[in-house]
């Protein structure tokens, strides 16, 4: 009797387990997507122009309790297709997983930001200039069990120093990048490395930010450093510091409202192509940007509708003549992210 009751109790967790591992599997994928539209100005020269800044589509699911993927192409990117994104991620044990395809590389804070969540218009100079890199290749992330309010994330893999839309080229070098966060409470630490060879000279990041986020406020400074082997080009220097408020409101449709405020700059870099005597080239100048803004936001369910202005004042040498799209402007966009 008693065997009886031991094997009725163990198929009954057995079904439990089974419950819950199929909770987990659907085969039908989750879809997302965000649009952008903006419309800037230029104060500089009155020139002005409307685009379609993104347009992204995203496909993501779980196949099993431990295998989940996910695809994202942009359908106009400016009025460019890409594909951006296309992985499979295993757990292997618990804690610890293993991802493999094209994706961003596992460094940096502001540029893992997508545009259903940028805080502003136009990125930071880290996130769109220093750091904006994905790749083919796969990685390994580690999430401990969390032990209160800390918890500590450690990734790192290695990737095609190729183009990403590169992905039938053999090479005998690879790049690679690691990315440590430990969360303790309201504030995330962060700090990592990436050496990435997009030509013929290799490139090494160092990076490291500090994010604190409480009740309204959300305050974040990130700085990164890209040094080229050899000394083929000056290291590059960049600095991202912002704050963001917001608060909920009754007006109209939208229920908040947010302001915003940035300070950031780079000094010269260069992407690690060459000009056609054999140098790097210099494919942006050293500059500073405070930029200032403000979004109202309408929330419905799982929807989200942003119309954001934002102001952007630019800061160069006297020697640089910067375009329309480098100097200072003004920027109206409506965001839709389902």
């Amino acid at each position: 009797m008693v065997l009886s009751l031991v094997a009725l109790a163990g198929a009954a967790d057995a079904l439990g387990a089974d419950d819950k591992e199929s909770a987990q599997v659907n085969y039908i994928p989750q879809i997302h997507g965000v649009v952008r539209t903006r419309w800037e100005l230029s104060t500089d020269d009155g020139k002005s122009r409307f685009e379609v800044r993104n347009a992204r589509v995203t496909l993501a699911g779980a196949v099993a309790p431990t295998i989940d993927y996910f695809i994202q192409t942009d359908l106009c990117d400016q009025g460019k297709i890409k594909i951006l994104d296309a992985w499979g991620r295993l757990g292997i044990t618990k804690g610890l997983q293993l991802q493999a395809g094209q994706f961003r590389l596992p460094f940096g804070t502001d540029c893992f930001r997508g545009p259903a969540n940028y805080i502003f218009a136009n990125r930071s100079f880290i996130g769109s200039t220093v750091c904006n890199v994905r790749g083919v290749g796969a990685k390994l992330s580690w999430v401990p069990v969390r032990v209160g309010d800390k918890v500590l994330t450690l990734e790192a893999g290695a990737f095609n120093p190729t183009a990403m839309a590169e992905h039938n080229v053999w090479v005998r070098t690879l790049a690679y990048a690691g990315k440590a966060q430990l969360t303790v409470g309201n504030v995330k630490l962060a700090a990592g490395v990436q050496t990435i060879v997009p030509d013929s000279v290799r490139m090494n990041l160092l990076g490291g930010s500090v994010t604190w986020q409480s009740g309204r406020w959300l305050v974040e400074g990130e700085y990164m450093n890209k040094h080229y082997t050899n000394s083929a080009h000056k290291p590059s220097h960049a600095y991202n510091v912002y704050a963001d408020y917001h608060f909920p409101v009754r007006l109209g449709v939208f229920n908040r409202a947010s302001f915003q405020a940035r300070v950031d700059g780079m000094t010269a870099h260069s992407s690690g192509t060459r000009n056609a005597e054999g140098k790097l080239e210099t494919n942006h100048p050293t500059r500073n940007r405070i930029t200032l803004g403000g979004t109202m936001t309408y929330t419905y369910k799982a929807v989200r509708c942003d119309i954001r202005l934002d102001y952007e004042k630019y800061f160069y040498h006297h020697e640089v003549d910067p375009t329309p799209t480098m100097g200072d402007k003004i920027c109206a966009e409506l965001v839709v992210r389902f």
